[in-house]
């Protein structure tokens, strides 16, 4: 990608320590492009600026971090965005904090084509991993490119299932481009970068760190129209992308769940506050008009989930975790016909065996 001229100098103040994202715009409000910040001398940057991240400003450490980036991004696949170039995310200039640059993996067009956040549980059920799935391959194969964090969970089951359709996925970073976190997911990294986007604000060789992940969650739910909680706690951070989604002005869905789940609180909490219950890809897809649609992403959905309805089993399975006596006895079939059934369903992807030996329907 075609890197902007004064590159070098949005990287000098962004990789400067202590010179905050409050502080940068101001700068850049007074005095124009990061080429005339540079400019000023001391004295008036002093008003604006405190005197550790002036005197860093212009140091041997923050030359060669510039140095690093530079050459980074001359590889293949890489870039960076700054805020005034035309390929910057246009959604991301309707929130109240913009990073001043974003360093970016692959498709950096993707930036600006329509998307959908989808975020929920790192540690979900086989039904809200699979939900997470269908409907992102769903989206996916509408259009819209499916917007999540690379944590394991549901944010893993968002980007495969938008990767398995016809469309594509970013994953935002709570660290470097460069760093992958966390490490069961770098086959799933390497896959995004060949065919989608990874992105971040924070400086190359970033580890992830707490107060990483509110910054980051910001731009999930800013890079979108619309936000998708699947299975949540109440504690979830993806309840923190609900909220900044809600306050972007972005629309926020929700999939409800069983009623005894810990998962479904935050779900349901967001429900009662306002958020739209989605039952299916078009409860979604209605609400978003800034994309046009196939119309075969219900269709694909329909068809993945009803694959085995004429199962002998499903009429017995409900929402919740079910054991083998318990089907036996519900269907009036033999143990070895649930026995093979189960193991036919779950070799389909239609059933998830659980721990304890039960069983869990996953549609």
């Amino acid at each position: 990608m075609t890197q902007d001229p004064g590159l070098a100098s949005w990287l000098q103040l962004t990789l400067t320590p202590g010179l905050g994202a409050a502080t940068l715009r101001e700068l850049l409000k007074q005095f124009g492009l990061p080429e005339q910040v540079l400019a000023q001398d001391c004295a008036r940057l002093a008003r604006y600026v405190n005197a550790p991240a002036l005197e860093a400003l212009r140091s041997e450490s923050v030359l060669r971090g510039v140095d690093r980036a530079l050459a980074w991004a001359e590889d293949p696949g890489h870039g960076i965005v700054t805020l005034a170039e035309p390929g910057y995310p246009r959604l991301l200039l309707e929130i109240p904090d913009p990073p001043p640059l974003l360093y970016c993996v692959g498709r950096a067009e993707l930036l600006n084509q329509p998307a959908l956040a989808i975020v929920g549980s790192r540690n979900p059920t086989a039904q809200g991993t699979r939900d997470a799935e269908v409907f992102a391959r769903s989206f996916s194969e509408s259009g819209l490119t499916i917007v999540s964090g690379l944590a394991l969970g549901i944010d893993a089951a968002a980007h495969r299932g938008a990767l398995a359709g016809a469309g594509s996925t970013i994953a935002v970073l709570g660290n470097g481009v460069d760093v992958t976190y966390p490490k069961k997911n770098r086959e799933l990294a390497e896959e995004i970068s060949g065919r989608g986007l990874l992105v971040s604000e924070f400086p190359l060789g970033s580890a992830p760190a707490a107060q990483n992940f509110p910054r980051r969650n910001r731009l999930i739910s800013g890079l979108a129209q619309g936000c998708l909680v699947v299975e949540a706690a109440l504690a979830s951070g993806s309840l923190i992308t609900a909220r900044t989604a809600a306050e972007q002005g972005r629309e926020v869905f929700a999939l409800p769940g069983s009623i005894h789940s810990a998962l479904s609180k935050g779900c349901h909490a967001l429900i009662k506050s306002g958020a739209k219950l989605v039952e299916s890809a078009e409860d979604v897809l209605g609400e978003l008009t800034a994309f046009r649609r196939t119309g075969f992403a219900s269709t694909q959905a329909a068809a993945t989930l009803n694959d085995a309805d004429d199962s002998p089993l499903f009429a017995h399975m409900g929402a919740e975790p079910i054991d083998v006596d318990s089907l036996c006895a519900r269907s009036g079939l033999p143990a070895e016909r649930v026995a093979a059934e189960l193991l036919r369903l779950e070799l389909a992807g239609q059933v998830a065996m659980l721990p304890g030996g039960l069983y869990q329907r996953l549609h």
